[in-house]
């Protein structure tokens, strides 16, 4: 059974930073992409970041490029997101996904999913 499980979100203020972590079980790395996905109230869910199984390929979404980072733990058991220079407008729920087809960033691309964090960015 594919496991994974978010945590890391928070409040903080315009500026700050933050790191989301998911916890990943069941699930072996291959050719397929995790990525991290967010979505706010009212809004579609969109891509922030990915990674390929191997660990050696990411992919940042433009509204985020250079203030976010993903990484693999050095036993593939976690996936981290860096957040710094947080925005009001990065507020949302944050997702984990994994299984996803050539790190694509449409959520319908991927077969696993955690419950998401909350993360919320005030001025």
């Amino acid at each position: 059974q594919v496991q994974l499980v978010e945590s890391g979100g928070g409040s903080v203020q315009a500026g700050g930073s933050l790191t989301l972590s998911c916890a990943v079980s069941g699930y072996t790395f291959s050719t397929k992409c995790m990525g991290w996905f967010r979505q706010a109230p009212g809004k579609e869910r969109e891509g922030v970041a990915f990674i390929s199984g191997s660990g050696t390929g990411t992919l940042i979404a433009g509204p985020v490029q250079g203030r976010v980072a993903i990484s693999l733990a050095n036993d593939k058991n976690a996936v981290y997101l860096q957040m710094s220079s947080l925005k009001p407008e990065d507020t949302a729920i944050y997702y984990c996904a994994a299984g996803g087809r050539e790190c694509s960033p449409s959520p319908g691309d991927y077969d696993y999913w955690g419950q998401g964090t909350q993360v919320t960015v005030s001025s």
